[in-house]
């Protein structure tokens, strides 16, 4: 089946999804819909993405930050909250770090020295940040308590601290992100 068969196969059902009332969203992109004249089109969100990495130990904070972060008008990306079940997980986080605007690395004594997934987000996301304007924030390190980052790290990005004061380091923060929405949408010279 060659690829505009599988396009229109894939419009069909969509549409027929619709029809029968079920909602279809691109996560956090947007969602399908069909406008007044039954044709479907895509509404974005118009919400910018951003990938939250913690170590399992700092859920709790890493969610109340995505929790600020969407009531200031961003699509903050948790595993927790995003992944279904069935999903390729690992491949779902590479995805979804590859589609944000915003990777934010939540450090903490625990996850510096913990082994395993909070380290592979790491990875993937300083290897995709090579691929940013070195001009351009991108991966933003965000301390939860007083640890040490790693080197690699510290001596290239500036980071945030979400301790002792967690407000004003989260206002810091969304300022941050907001002044290179900004710049982003300027015309580049």
């Amino acid at each position: 089946m060659n690829r505009s068969v599988r396009a229109r196969a894939l419009v069909q059902l969509i549409e027929t999804y619709l029809r029968n009332g079920s909602r279809i969203e691109i996560d956090g992109l947007g969602h399908f819909k069909l406008n007044p004249r039954n044709q479907l089109t895509f509404e974005p969100n118009g919400r910018i993405p951003v990938f939250i990495a913690y170590a399992y130990e700092d859920r709790t904070r890493a969610k109340r930050l995505s929790a600020a972060l969407r009531k200031a008008g961003f699509e903050p990306w948790l595993d927790e909250e995003k992944i279904l079940p069935g999903q390729n997980w690992p491949r779902a986080i590479e995805r979804a770090i590859d589609l944000c605007d915003f990777f934010v690395a939540c450090f903490s004594r625990r996850s510096v020295s913990k082994r395993g997934h909070f380290q592979r987000e790491l990875a993937y996301a300083l290897d995709a940040a090579l691929r940013v304007p070195l001009d351009e924030i991108y991966f933003i390190p965000v301390r939860l308590d007083d640890c040490s980052l790693p080197v690699e790290i510290s001596q290239k990005v500036q980071h945030v601290d979400l301790f002792p004061d967690c407000e004003r380091g989260t206002r810091e923060l969304i300022q941050a992100m907001w002044h290179q929405t900004a710049a982003r949408a300027q015309p580049k010279k």
